[in-house]
């Protein structure tokens, strides 16, 4: 006799903020970490205090690594009592951190990313896509001798060392999805996302800026099956069938990207749908770039949307940068600046997604999804540190009370005139031209090459 199937319990809420970053950082995934690297010996640190304290010292209250370490051990040892004791002193840890292979950092961040995709699930996807914005910033270094040697400066002589910081966030969450760093002034954007594409998930689509514009960048995403949304600026020539189409009568359509240098190459060009998007307050047109040419899977006002979230990545600079305190590193050491971006980078990725986890899901496809504020989520694991509470509900309520404001603003933010801010100047429409009877031979001489080469 066939039993009936019992009903899938509910996953159960975290009560305390140890029991949320253990939904995260599993057993599992420390096992996946410690496989990375051969085994020590009796270590004095051992991983599992080693990776909690480096991670909480982000979130911890402290003009100094000093002051953050003591508030940080403090918790674990409350949190953690069967554990082993970590060390006492910060002058250990460290050296323990310095000890640390970059790799296992790494190692944990790919974990992580696996535990996100569990965890969230279909909540990842906006229609068809996963909506992915990429954008970088600089981060400042202390001015000693080895990290100007290693790093250099950028800009005006005298600056202080700088590290590149390139991530890609999930627009509809706001949670860092995977992140490259690189020397301040000599990283490049472009070969941080191809780079990075190996670990973007099925159906993901990259949301761009104008800083992305690039044939060879595109036409190795298209290569890879990566879909991608970027801004086109003046420095993108396109061609169309349509005869006699001025920009100004243009909506969207099927074009070919060909820049004059790429064509005298004898390079073939690239196929793609132009779409352009009003803009809402300001006269400045935004024209998108796509490869995905049907407009049931993405639709015009779609397109708009998504690169209208790209501002989440703008959003999320802020948090790291700011109400994390991380515009400037501490590390005095090259070993140890790279260990302190990639732990920070971690236990922001882990912050957020421990609020967005606590927001409810969209109930249906139109509506906004709740996102999380990081500075309500941040107070409240700092109350939760130090066992202050102002209420006694326990800490997923308190958590899912963080909510981001969602008022629908009706006029442009003011913002002051600082002394060294260019004035920002949007980028100029692309240039369309009408094909040729020339250009199309070439193409269809292209289009018969990929076919024997794929044959």
């Amino acid at each position: 006799m066939r039993t009936a199937r019992k009903p899938a319990r509910l996953r159960p809420r975290a009560k305390t903020l140890i029991g949320s970053m253990r939904e995260f950082l599993t057993s599992a995934v420390f096992r996946q970490v410690r496989n990375t690297i051969p085994r020590r010996k009796m270590p004095r640190w051992d991983l599992h205090p080693l990776l909690y304290i480096l991670l909480t010292t982000t979130w911890c209250c402290g003009d100094s690594l000093p002051e953050r370490f003591e508030a940080a051990r403090a918790f674990y040892v409350l949190s953690c009592p069967k554990r082993k004791r970590p060390g006492t002193s910060c002058a250990g840890f460290e050296k323990a951190v310095a000890k640390l292979p970059i790799c296992l950092l790494r190692a944990l961040a790919v974990a992580l990313r696996g535990r996100i995709t569990t965890l969230f699930g279909e909540r990842l996807k906006v229609g068809e896509f996963i909506p992915l914005g990429c954008d970088g910033t600089r981060q400042e270094g202390p001015r000693c001798e080895e990290l100007e040697r290693r790093l250099g400066t950028f800009g005006k002589v005298g600056s202080p060392p700088m590290i590149w910081n390139t991530s890609i966030v999930h627009l509809a969450l706001g949670i860092p999805w995977c992140w490259r760093f690189g020397i301040g002034g000599k990283a490049s954007e472009r070969h941080h996302l191809l780079f990075m594409r190996k670990w973007l998930p099925p159906c993901a689509l990259i949301v761009a800026d104008a800083g992305y514009v690039g044939y060879d960048m595109v036409r190795e995403l298209m290569a890879q099956n990566v879909q991608f949304l970027i801004r086109m600026s003046s420095s993108a020539t396109f061609y169309t069938d349509r005869k006699g189409t001025p920009c100004s009568a243009w909506h969207e359509g099927s074009v070919y990207y060909w820049p004059k240098s790429i064509r005298d190459a004898g390079k073939p060009p690239i196929r793609g749908r132009l779409v352009r998007v009003r803009g809402r307050r300001q006269k400045t047109d935004v024209w998108l770039f796509t490869n995905v040419e049907d407009r049931r899977r993405l639709s015009r006002e779609m397109a708009a949307q998504f690169y209208r979230w790209r501002w989440e990545n703008e959003g999320f600079f802020r948090t790291y940068k700011r109400t994390l305190k991380m515009l400037k590193l501490t590390s005095r050491t090259v070993r140890l600046l790279h260990r302190e971006a990639e732990a920070s980078m971690l236990a922001t990725q882990l912050l957020l997604v421990q609020g967005a986890l606590a927001m409810p899901a969209a109930t249906s496809a139109g509506e906004l999804p709740v996102m999380c504020s990081p500075r309500g989520v941040l107070l409240e694991i700092r109350r939760e540190m130090a066992g202050i509470s102002r209420t006694r509900r326990p800490f997923d309520q308190r958590l899912a009370q963080a909510i981001r404001e969602r008022r629908l603003r009706t006029t442009l933010k003011q913002k002051r005139e600082w002394p060294r801010r260019k004035t920002h100047k949007p980028p100029k429409p692309p240039l369309i031209l009408t094909l040729t009877v020339e250009y199309k031979n070439l193409i269809q001489q292209h289009l018969r090459t990929m076919e024997k080469t794929n044959c």
